[in-house]
C-alpha cells in the first residue's frame, strides 16, 4: 500500500469487497442451479439442461406472470419517475426547509419496513376496495418506488450549473420551458438511474404482494415464491439467472447513456470555448 493511503483505506476498502462478495456470491450458486437437469434445485451432475428456461418462456403460469408484472412495472416506473422528478426539482428549486421536509417525507418508504407497509396498504385497502386490483398494486409500487427516484434525481440536481437555468430565463424562457429545455435533458442520467432502480424495485416487491393479492393478481414475485413453497421448481432459479441479467444489463446501458452524454457535454464546452476564443482573436 503506497503512502497515500493509512491502514484505515485497507481496511474500508477490504470491507467494500466483502459486501460486493456477498451480494454476487449467491449468482454463482442460482445460475448453474438453472442449468441442472434434475426436477428438484440441485447442481447439475450429469450435464446442463435449458428445459427451465424453455419452460419459464412457454407455460402460461409463468408467462402470465411476467405479463402482469411487467405491465404494472412500467406503469409504476412511468408515475414515480414523473412525480419523484417534479418533487426534486421543486425542491431544488426553492431550498426552503419545507423544501427539504417534503423531500425526508419523500425518503420515508425506504424506511419504513416492508411488513409496515404490508400491514397499513392492507388495511387502507380493504376499504377502498383496492385488494387484489391492478390500481392497488401500482399506487403501492409508485409510493415505495419514489425514494429511488428522488434519492437520484436529487444526485444530478446537486451538480447542475444555476448558471443555465439563468441563461435560460434571461432569454426569455418561461419556468415550464426551463424545466422541459434545459433542467430535465441535464439531468436525464439521474433520472434513468431512478427509472431502472423503480423498474428493478416493482419486479422484487413481494412482501407487500402478499398482503394486498390473492389469485386474480399473480405477479411474478408471488409466482417464485409459491414455487419455492409448494413445488421447489428449478424454474425459479431460471427466472433469478435471468432477471439478474436483464438488471445489469440495464444498469450497463443507463452507464453507457450517462458517459456517453458527459462525453458529448465536454466536447460542446471545448467547442464552445475554442468558438469563443477564436472569436476574440478576430
Amino acid at each position: 500500500m503506497d503512502g497515500r493511503h493509512g491502514w484505515g483505506f485497507g481496511v474500508v476498502l477490504a470491507g467494500a469487497w466483502m459486501v460486493c462478495v456477498f451480494l454476487v456470491a449467491p449468482m454463482f450458486i442460482v445460475a448453474p442451479v438453472s442449468v441442472t437437469p434434475e426436477r428438484y434445485l440441485s447442481w447439475p451432475r450429469d450435464g446442463v439442461s435449458l428445459q427451465y428456461y424453455v419452460n419459464l418462456f412457454t407455460n402460461a403460469v409463468w408467462l402470465g406472470a411476467i405479463g402482469q408484472s411487467l405491465f404494472v412495472a412500467l406503469v409504476s416506473t412511468l408515475f414515480a419517475v414523473a412525480i419523484g422528478t417534479l418533487c426534486s426539482v421543486g425542491c431544488w428549486r426553492l431550498g426552503s426547509r419545507a423544501s427539504e421536509a417534503v423531500r425526508a417525507l419523500m425518503l420515508m418508504p425506504l424506511i419504513v419496513p416492508s411488513i409496515v407497509h404490508a400491514l397499513g396498504f392492507y388495511r387502507v385497502w380493504i376499504d377502498l376496495r383496492l385488494l387484489d386490483t391492478f390500481t392497488g398494486v401500482i399506487l403501492v409500487h409508485v409510493v415505495t418506488s419514489l425514494p429511488y427516484v428522488v434519492i437520484t434525481v436529487s444526485a444530478s440536481l446537486a451538480n447542475f450549473d444555476v448558471r443555465l437555468e439563468q441563461a435560460a430565463r434571461n432569454l426569455g424562457a418561461t419556468m415550464g420551458q426551463t424545466v422541459r429545455l434545459v433542467i430535465v435533458p441535464t439531468i436525464m442520467p439521474g433520472i434513468l438511474a431512478g427509472a431502472v432502480f423503480s423498474f428493478v424495485h416493482s419486479w422484487d416487491e413481494l412482501v407487500v404482494l402478499l398482503f394486498i393479492t390473492s389469485r386474480r393478481l399473480y405477479l411474478l414475485p408471488r409466482a417464485m415464491w409459491d414455487g419455492i413453497n409448494e413445488a421447489v421448481d428449478p424454474t425459479i432459479a431460471a427466472v433469478a439467472t435471468t432477471l439478474t441479467l436483464l438488471t445489469l444489463g440495464g444498469l450497463l446501458i443507463q452507464r453507457a447513456l450517462a458517459r456517453r452524454r458527459a462525453a458529448l457535454g465536454l466536447r460542446d464546452r471545448a467547442e464552445r470555448r475554442t468558438g469563443g476564443g477564436g472569436g476574440g482573436s478576430g
